[in-house]
């Protein structure tokens, strides 16, 4: 246990050292947040921005953690043979994967109170069931890890930097983040119903509505997705 709170300390230091993982992690969610509720535009069927904003933007915080910071630089830590040393250490491959994986639901915490504080800040309340919401982002981050670890054993490190950020744009603007995706024109309107980030973020819409439900389709479509990719990174994930 000793071991793995250590690495845990060290995986959240090296991801605040990183420009680029503060940026993606800690700055664009909240920035978008600002940005797209100053300008006042609410897609129909919601009575303020915030309403469909908040629950977006919560569900791009474990998408930049999960796919694109993780994936990353464990991407780097594969090539420069880091990750194959550890693995190869005491600490092990599980932990390893562990500390990984605390150390990311630690940030989401992090960036899901500076959201909320942001998101009170244009007039938004507390609605829906918290508890349901918590679950439904540990669903998300399962998905969203999941992937940022397989492109990382996967693919070269610079694949993995370019192919990662090339997902998370398509996700955010097919994938119901910027707009809810039965606005989008039919043929990516079909895409973006099966992007796991629509999943994520419609969900998180039902949870924290007024009357919230069990999001029963998305949450199964988040846990289709996981068992995909983690069978295909079982077959393709190197750890050198």
């Amino acid at each position: 246990m000793r071991a793995l709170i250590a690495q845990t300390g060290m995986e959240l230091r090296l991801t605040l050292r990183s420009g680029e993982g503060l940026l993606v992690t800690l700055v664009i969610p909240p920035a978008l947040l600002v940005f797209f509720a100053a300008l006042r535009i609410a897609p129909s069927g919601y009575d303020r921005p915030i309403d469909f904003l908040l629950p977006s933007m919560l569900a791009l915080a474990v998408m930049s953690i999960g796919l694109v910071s993780l994936g990353i630089r464990t991407a780097y830590e594969r090539h420069y043979g880091v990750l194959k040393r550890l693995g190869a250490t005491p600490l092990g491959r599980g932990r390893l994967l562990g500390a990984k994986i605390l150390a990311v639901l630690t940030i989401e915490v992090v960036q899901a109170l500076i959201l909320v504080l942001v998101g009170v800040s244009f007039g938004w309340r507390p609605s829906g069931s918290i508890v349901l919401a918590f679950l439904t982002m540990l669903m998300g981050t399962a998905t969203f890890a999941s992937l940022g670890l397989f492109i990382a054993g996967t693919f070269r490190a610079e694949t993995t930097l370019a192919l990662a950020n090339g997902l998370y744009l398509l996700l955010i603007l097919l994938g119901g983040i910027a707009w809810p995706v039965e606005r989008l024109p039919g043929p990516l309107a079909i895409i973006g119903l099966a992007l796991p980030s629509n999943a994520l973020a419609s969900a998180l819409r039902q949870t924290l509505a007024p009357s919230p439900g069990w999001p029963v389709a998305q949450l199964g479509a988040l846990l289709l997705w996981t068992l995909l990719i983690l069978a295909l990174a079982r077959r393709t994930f190197r750890w050198e």
